[in-house]
C-alpha cells in the first residue's frame, strides 16, 4: 500500500489520500462592484479540476477576512454573504468528487494592496484603486509603501474578522480551514523580528510576537466545531539567520518548533510548513524538497503532524518523504497548475487505486 494514498484522519474527518494542493492565489475575482472578491467561473473550474484529478484535499488560494486584507484588488474575500454563497456552490462540487474542501484564511498586512504578479507585482495605490496597507510596525516591505502601524484596537478587529470568516467558511461548506501565517503577510509579520518593532504587548519578546497568531487561532478555534480540523501554515524560517552573510534578526527553525509546541495546545491539528516571504532579498536555497528538513525538525520534536510543500514534483519523492517520517501530508503546488492530474498517475505509478470518473475511462 501506497503510503502517500493511505488515508488520514483528523478529528472525525477522514481525508482520502495524503496529497493535497498547497493554496494558490489567482488573482482572478472581480476587484470592484457587488462582486468583489467573489469566486467566479474561473475558480470554480480551476478548483473543480483539480478534485477530479484526485487531490484529497484542496486549500482554497490565501482568502482575506476584510477588504483591506486582499494582497490584489483580485484576490478573494469571505466576509459577505455573496462570498459565502459562491464558496459554497463550488465545494458542493468538489465533494461530489471525493474532495474535502480546505479553504485559507488571510490578511496580507504590509504586503497587501499589490497589482497580480502577471501585471507587474508593483504596489497599487489608493490613488489607483489600492489602499493604505497596515503592519505591526511602520516598516515597510523592501520598496513598498510603508504601513500604518496597527493600534491594539484595529488588531482586535482584525481578530473579530479572522473568526466571522471562519464562521461563513463553514456556512459555505468547509471542511478544514487554516489560519495563514506566512509569507510575510500579517501574521507571519508580527511573528518575525525583522518586521515587527513594537514595543507593547505583541512586540520584543518571542511570547509577545506571537500573541497575535494564538488569539487568531483561539477566535477561529471558538466558532470552528470540534469535529473539524484547523491548520496554521507558517514560514519556518525568514532565511536571515540560518546565512552567515547576513546578520539581520530573523525567524527561525526553533523558534517554529516553538510555536507549533503553543499552536498544538491551542487547537491546531496540522502545521502546513513553507519559509520565506518576510525579506524581499533573503537568500533562499531553491530546490527539490528544500523546505522539507524544516517540516521533519517540527515533526521531530513536537506532537504536531506537519505537511511538506515545495518543489515536490515527483510521486517517488512525494512517497519518500513520507515513507521516511518526514512529513505526514505533502502539498503540491505549481505540479498541480502543470499537471491537474497528477494524484491519478502518481496512484497508478505507486500501485495505489486510482479514482478516474468513469466518463474519462478511455484514458486509464
Amino acid at each position: 500500500m501506497s503510503r502517500l494514498f493511505e488515508p488520514i484522519r483528523l478529528r472525525n474527518l477522514t481525508i482520502p489520500n495524503r496529497v493535497w494542493m498547497a493554496p494558490m492565489c489567482q488573482y482572478s475575482a472581480a476587484s470592484s462592484g457587488p462582486e468583489l472578491g467573489v469566486p467566479n467561473d474561473w475558480h470554480a473550474t480551476h478548483l473543480t479540476t483539480r478534485a477530479v484529478g484526485g487531490a484529497g484535499l484542496i486549500m482554497v488560494e490565501a482568502t482575506a477576512v476584510n477588504p483591506e486584507g486582499r494582497i490584489t484588488p483580485g484576490c478573494l474575500g469571505l466576509w459577505n454573504d455573496r462570498q459565502q454563497e459562491a464558496f459554497r456552490k463550488i465545494n458542493d462540487s468538489m465533494l461530489e468528487h471525493g474532495t474535502v474542501p480546505a479553504i485559507q484564511l488571510a490578511h496580507a498586512g504590509r504586503k497587501a494592496s499589490t497589482a497580480a504578479p502577471f501585471r507587474g507585482g508593483k504596489p497599487v495605490l489608493p490613488a489607483d484603486g489600492g489602499w493604505q496597507t497596515v503592519g505591526p510596525s511602520a516598516v515597510p516591505f523592501g520598496d513598498y509603501p510603508a504601513p500604518d502601524e496597527l493600534s491594539t484596537r484595529e488588531i482586535a478587529g482584525i481578530v473579530k474578522d479572522f473568526a466571522q470568516a471562519a464562521r461563513r467558511a463553514l456556512r459555505a461548506g468547509f471542511q478544514a480551514v487554516e489560519v495563514h501565517g506566512a509569507h510575510g503577510f500579517l501574521i507571519n509579520s508580527f511573528l518575525s523580528p525583522y518586521s515587527n518593532k513594537r514595543t507593547d504587548g505583541y512586540g520584543g519578546s518571542f511570547e509577545n510576537r506571537i500573541r497575535l497568531a494564538l488569539e487568531v487561532v483561539d477566535a477561529v478555534g471558538e466558532v470552528w466545531p470540534d469535529d473539524l480540523p484547523m491548520f496554521f501554515r507558517t514560514s519556518a524560517t525568514d532565511w536571515l539567520s540560518e546565512d552567515t552573510r547576513d546578520d539581520r534578526e530573523g525567524w527561525t527553525g526553533d523558534d517554529t518548533v516553538r510555536l507549533a509546541r503553543e499552536l498544538v495546545e491551542h487547537g491546531i491539528d496540522l502545521l502546513d510548513v513553507s519559509t520565506g516571504g518576510i525579506a524581499p532579498d533573503a537568500r533562499i536555497p531553491v530546490g527539490p524538497g528544500y523546505q522539507v528538513p524544516l517540516a521533519e525538525q517540527v515533526r521531530n520534536e513536537t506532537s504536531m503532524l506537519v505537511g511538506a510543500v515545495g518543489k515536490i514534483t515527483e510521486p517517488w519523492q512525494a512517497e519518500e518523504i513520507l515513507e521516511e517520517g518526514k512529513a505526514d501530508v505533502v502539498l503540491l503546488g505549481r505540479e498541480l497548475l502543470r499537471n491537474p492530474y497528477w494524484p491519478q498517475h502518481a496512484a497508478a505509478k505507486l500501485g495505489a487505486e486510482s479514482n478516474w470518473p468513469d466518463p474519462y475511462g478511455y484514458a486509464v
